[in-house]
């Protein structure tokens, strides 16, 4: 590895918990997983699930991570965090975003992983931030590398703390007093984001018990320093430090309230070129037809949502596409719809979330 690169950092034996969200249509499988029967919640949420519970999905999606009521299946795991996550499930996003990453499919991971780290998940700071001191996938940023880090270390990630000390052999002191005050900055933003969800929806519990057998993580070696292809061996150790009844370090925002069908609030004009403006009430583009979305947030504050869209309506990756206002229980999801596959979608985020902005897929 070259010289300005971190050391090889281990996440092996990072296991999820199974955080679930106590709603009435999932709860009869959470009892019976919290006393135990894995197998009797198991079909408790393959009936729900069948009906397009989101919630459901996502607990299934921990019972195949974990081997726990059916055989370990990890791509089925993947399957099904997938699903939820198009249904706009955040912790499903999360999890779906780690398993991308575990398995090489970064670039694809990404979106999720910066919406993580937005809501303080500290296996998603700790992540980026090795790709920002690196320059892997994201543009090299010692400043904003050691800053994720440390907010990593705070909530007691302790590849976190490994990284940080050879961070010290290259980051000059100037840089990480810089780094103190963004992550000051940061988390204050993660938990403006929390609040906000949080303030709507009551917290799901962290089911007791659920974490499954860990496996020592081999020794980092002392000198070479980490990348983004090692840390992707050691996100099993991240998750279970970071699980738990703490939804900042679990990754897990709030109960997910059953989906309600979106209303279209208004459609945005697609920005025009200074050079030939469109006559008033005129749009540039038709507006895009497609099942796929990208989520730019979820508010319960109504101005808070059109202050982000404000910033990011007229960006190019936005034109054509609505704006979409979904109510979620007291909460608002800020949507952008019309995108044609998933992929649309997740090269739009990519590109958002590049330029500063929280962004995820979601399916109509």
């Amino acid at each position: 590895m070259g010289r300005n690169r971190l050391i090889a950092l281990s996440l092996a034996g990072l296991g999820f918990a199974l955080a679930s969200p106590l709603l009435a249509d999932t709860k009869a499988g959470v009892d019976a997983w919290t006393r135990g029967d894995f197998a009797a919640a198991v079909k408790h949420w393959q009936t729900e699930a069948a009906r397009g519970d989101a919630d459901a999905i996502f607990n299934l999606g921990q019972a195949y991570k974990l081997g726990k009521g059916v055989k370990q299946d990890l791509p089925q795991a993947e399957k099904l965090f997938g699903q939820a996550a198009a249904m706009g499930h955040l912790q499903a996003s999360d999890n779906y975003g780690l398993l991308l990453f575990q398995r090489g499919e970064r670039g694809q991971a990404l979106p999720y992983l910066r919406s993580a780290a937005d809501r303080g998940d500290p296996r998603a700071e700790y992540l980026l931030g090795i790709a920002h001191f690196n320059g892997e996938l994201v543009p090299k940023d010692w400043v904003r590398a050691y800053a994720l880090v440390s907010l990593a270390r705070k909530q007691g990630l302790p590849q976190a703390a490994q990284a940080l000390t050879q961070m010290d052999q290259y980051i000059p002191m100037e840089q990480r007093q810089q780094a103190i005050a963004l992550a000051a900055e940061l988390d204050s933003q993660a938990q403006a984001t929390r609040a906000r969800q949080l303030a709507a929806v009551d917290l799901g519990a962290t089911v007791p018990g659920a974490n499954p057998p860990i496996s020592a993580a081999p020794k980092a070696p002392r000198n070479p320093p980490p990348s983004v292809a090692s840390a992707s061996s050691a996100v099993a150790e991240a998750e279970r430090v970071a699980s738990g009844s703490n939804p900042a370090s679990a990754g897990a925002d709030y109960a997910r309230p059953r989906p309600v069908v979106a209303q279209q609030t208004s459609v945005p004009k697609p920005a025009v070129p200074a050079a030939g403006a469109a006559p008033q009430g005129t749009a540039t583009r038709p507006a895009a037809a497609g099942p796929w979305r990208i989520q730019l947030g979820a508010f319960g504050v109504a101005a808070n949502a059109d202050a982000v869209w404000n910033k990011v309506k007229g960006r190019p990756e936005l034109a054509g596409h609505p704006r979409l206002n979904v109510k979620a229980g007291a909460v608002t999801k800020l949507q952008a719809g019309g995108f044609a596959s998933r992929e649309a979608a997740q090269a739009a985020c990519s590109r958002l979330s590049a330029a500063g902005f929280t962004c995820i897929p979601a399916m109509n």
